[in-house]
């Protein structure tokens, strides 16, 4: 399964590359793939490479259903009877 998730471009940085912020944890990725990108930018992160921009409503839609599934994974299962 290939998974890819928003993250927020938090600084430009030389050849390329980008500082994001994948929920708390900063990381350095590869923008090369892109035309544009700008600080404050949302881009879809997929295995260190960013794949396209992202409008900021929708990053922060699919953030907060990744954050509710975590939930729920966590969360005690009652058991029907």
């Amino acid at each position: 399964m290939c998974l890819a998730i928003p993250v927020k471009v938090m600084q430009l940085l030389a050849n390329q590359m980008a500082r994001v912020n994948i929920g708390g944890i900063e990381k350095n990725i590869s923008v090369a793939l892109l035309a544009e990108v700008a600080v404050g930018d949302y881009v879809i992160l997929h295995v260190g490479y960013a794949l396209s921009r992202l409008n900021e409503g929708e990053a922060i839609k699919t953030l907060t259903l990744f954050e509710q599934m975590l939930q729920a994974e966590n969360s005690p299962h009652e058991i029907p009877q």
